[in-house]
């Protein structure tokens, strides 16, 4: 199981050494700290992921952290989210079941024949990921 916290609206000047002595002076435990960047620039992109050891520790990191002013900002500290359509799965892609992963349309409940497809007749081409999500899967 995973406890990694988010942690965003930081200043691009932060960095995870920063954010390292924040918790030790705090006297809170991570076992890494991640600092998002751009790959051309190397300019933080303003957040970062801190994974904790345990639940309890990643909620004293969000509640020390969360809505805590920095310089002109208000920093915002939460569980961190998966990236959207990554599927984790104990045991392949196809999950314990060993069937295929259901599309969000298949989740909501929404009949998926009844949407009409607006690349109907054309090859579906990959769409590529955005710079936050090959970021995030870095990370994660």
């Amino acid at each position: 199981m995973s406890f990694t916290v988010f942690l965003g609206n930081l200043p691009v000047w932060v960095t995870a050494d920063d954010i390292k002595q924040w918790l030790s002076a705090e006297d809170l435990v991570a076992d890494s700290v991640k600092v998002i960047r751009n790959h051309e620039t190397q300019e933080s992109k303003g957040f970062a992921f801190v994974e904790a050891p345990t639940g309890d520790e990643m909620q004293a990191i969000i509640r020390r952290f969360d809505r805590s002013p920095l310089e002109d900002k208000v920093l915002r500290a939460n569980p961190a989210q998966p990236t959207k359509g990554a599927v984790k799965s104990p045991s392949g892609p196809g999950g314990p079941s060993g069937a295929a992963p259901r599309t969000a349309e298949q989740r909501n409940g929404a009949p998926v024949a009844s949407r009409p497809d607006r690349r109907a007749g054309k090859k579906r081409e990959q769409e590529p990921k955005s710079a936050f999500a090959t970021e995030l899967a870095k990370v994660l």
